[in-house]
């Protein structure tokens, strides 16, 4: 897998008549983005599947008063990059429960995360458990520090949901 593959066009809905196979790339990278530790709300939220379908939704009634210091230098000013993709958390709970449904369960997806926050983060809008045939793996301990700071020197956009999704699957590529 090259660099490239996570830097192509953006590709959000899975094709329809998906006929999953042995070997399926079937990895999809967690990481969102939030208001601050102290009162936590979803800002932004991604998912970027090894086999280059992604989700990405962007947040647009969330709080600013609740936006750490942090946040409001390096968060906030890479939202709306992308078109159509910033939704109120309503739409934006729809999006994600019919993306996440359209993802064949027989070819055993599997939700990477590397911090127990993002996890969280998209529990809350779920609202229910994954849907049939997803698992679950932690995988802070064993991506590529190097893969990942090789990513963000060619492509940038640390802190942002997506690109950080990118940074993860590209480093757990290696």
């Amino acid at each position: 897998m090259t660099d490239t593959h996570f830097h192509g066009a953006m590709r959000w809905p899975l094709p329809a008549g998906i006929q999953p196979q042995a070997g399926w790339a079937n990895r999809y990278f967690l990481d969102t983005e939030f208001t601050g530790f102290r009162q936590c709300q979803l800002l932004s939220l991604a998912l970027e599947g090894e086999n280059g379908h992604q989700f990405y939704g962007e947040r647009t009634d969330f709080d600013p008063a609740l936006c750490s210091d942090f946040v409001r230098a390096a968060v906030l000013p890479q939202l709306g990059q992308f078109e159509g993709r910033a939704m109120p958390f309503a739409e934006l709970r729809e999006a994600l429960r019919a993306w996440l449904m359209a993802v064949p369960g027989d070819s055993g997806p599997v939700l990477c995360y590397d911090y127990e926050t993002d996890l969280n983060l998209l529990r809350f809008p779920l609202g229910a458990p994954l849907p049939r045939g997803w698992r679950i793996e932690n995988i802070a301990g064993t991506r590529s520090p190097e893969r990942r700071a090789a990513y963000y020197a060619r492509h940038g956009g640390e802190h942002h949901a997506l690109h950080d999704a990118r940074a993860n699957a590209y480093a757990c590529a290696g």
